[in-house]
């Protein structure tokens, strides 16, 4: 999994059957402080996360493995919402 900062929606009136009903967001990776610092990938949202989260997200075959995108045709998935990170006893994230 990889750690990432929703920072937008996608929204797409004309697709797959198998896309149907499911919400599209923008992820940008993140470090451990919250901070975007990698490439944007678009996740199908498993979890009701939204604009300025930071959550974890699995691509490829992992990120068919969730009740709402098995045996989908998904590349990302968002599969929870951090809370809090810590790294050496210091916590480096908190959601606020």
């Amino acid at each position: 999994m990889v750690m990432g900062m929703v920072v937008g929606t996608v929204v797409s009136t004309r697709k797959e059957d198998e896309l149907q009903g499911l919400k599209f967001l923008l992820v940008k990776a993140c470090d451990a402080d919250g901070k975007p610092t990698g490439s944007t990938v678009v996740a199908v949202d498993a979890v009701g996360a939204g604009v300025g989260e930071v959550v974890l997200y699995a691509s490829g075959s992992s990120a068919r493995q969730t009740k709402v995108t098995k045996d989908r045709p998904v590349d990302a998935t968002i599969m929870a919402i951090v809370d809090q990170v810590e790294v050496d006893g210091a916590r480096r994230y908190n959601k606020e």
